[in-house]
């Protein structure tokens, strides 16, 4: 306490100049209009000023909320879009109205773990079998195909990343209507290739290429690239066609899981086929 007075007792000077400076102040904008509206002028911009600092401070803490709300919205657009569903007219007497059948649900998840250097790629999804999650069910990003499901435990998913040439999808042109197979040969993570599209289609650079649908994986017409190079090597009956990849895989964000609902009734289907 002693040196508190002592310390007060050494600054009396500076005290008493910032006291009386307050006290002119206070004297002036009191009695003076335009200082006065210039003093609450300044007060407001101060003001407004760490306003909109906390403003944007507290934006830039909830964008995980934000994204995670974003996410889940563009899910239920999807499992309302007309791709994941089918018509089924020709069931129902039909009277001014479509009716449809749905065939694709979405489960919006989050990339937390992810390879594009390596020879075969995976993902790690941040959902697993609580929230719906199975094998064989493809992922898809905002902009294209990411991969297919492989592996679920209760809470994580392993996806097999399309930069894996294990993953061999059913692709399609879409200004031709040929099909054939998506394969990551590349060893570039912007990259695959396409094969077994036969010489005779003709097949220009900037074609897009989008997935065939009906495989139990993908739904259709779902983006997969553009037409990067065509080449006719010799000795081959088909294409060497490069395209580049409409998703870009070398970085996290959030996806969406595709739920086939007729996956089941078709795998049971060809199991029978295939029993003597």
């Amino acid at each position: 306490m002693r040196d508190l007075f002592r310390f007060l007792f050494r600054v009396r000077d500076t005290l008493l100049f910032i006291a009386l400076m307050l006290i002119a102040s206070m004297l002036l904008y009191s009695g003076n209009m335009h200082h006065r509206a210039q003093a609450i002028n300044s007060s407001n911009a101060i003001a407004g000023t760490l306003f909109n600092w906390r403003k944007d401070v507290t934006e830039y803490t909830n964008l995980r909320e934000v994204n995670e709300r974003l996410s889940a919205e563009n899910a239920a657009w999807r499992n309302r879009h007309n791709t994941a569903y089918a018509p089924v007219a020709e069931q129902f007497v039909r009277i001014n109205d479509t009716i449809h059948r749905q065939l694709y649900t979405y489960v919006p998840a989050k990339v937390v773990n992810a390879t594009w250097h390596k020879q075969r790629n995976f993902i790690t999804l941040d959902h697993g079998s609580t929230a719906g999650i199975g094998p064989r069910m493809g992922v898809i990003g905002p902009d294209g195909i990411v991969g297919v499901v492989h592996d679920v435990s209760a809470h994580f998913a392993s996806v097999i990343s399309v930069l894996n040439p294990d993953v061999r999808t059913s692709v399609r042109l879409s200004r031709t209507g040929h099909f054939g197979l998506l394969y990551w040969d590349t060893n570039d993570p912007a990259t695959a290739s396409v094969v077994d599209i036969p010489k005779h289609v003709r097949v220009a650079v900037g074609d897009t290429v989008v997935t065939m649908g009906g495989d139990g994986v993908f739904p259709r017409d779902v983006p997969v690239g553009v037409v990067r190079s065509v080449e006719e090597p010799p000795g081959r009956p088909d294409q060497a066609i490069v395209i580049t990849l409409a998703e870009d895989l070398t970085r996290s964000g959030f996806v969406y899981v595709v739920n086939d609902l007729q996956q089941a009734e078709r795998d049971s289907l060809q199991q029978h086929q295939l029993s003597p």
